[in-house]
């Protein structure tokens, strides 16, 4: 079973993957440093709220998707 942040994460990359973006696109956009990027994708470390809005906004996606359970899918 996979913890919150690893959904969260997961998520973000599915997200990413399906827009055709790398890491550091979204790292740019967003203003955090791609390591930092991989490490929330990876459900390695905590992330602040302002954090996943922002992340939230540069893949034009709701705060709420990038929070779902797996098993609910990412709308396009």
């Amino acid at each position: 079973m996979k913890t919150r942040l690893e959904n969260i994460g997961h998520n973000i990359r599915q997200r990413r993957k399906l827009l055709n973006l790398s890491q550091i696109d979204v790292a740019v956009d967003v203003g955090i440093d791609r390591a930092y990027l991989s490490e929330i994708e990876n459900g390695r470390t905590n992330v602040t709220i302002g954090i996943l809005y922002a992340i939230a906004d540069s893949l034009n996606i709701s705060l709420v998707d990038l929070l779902a359970e797996p098993s609910e899918q990412i709308k396009s």
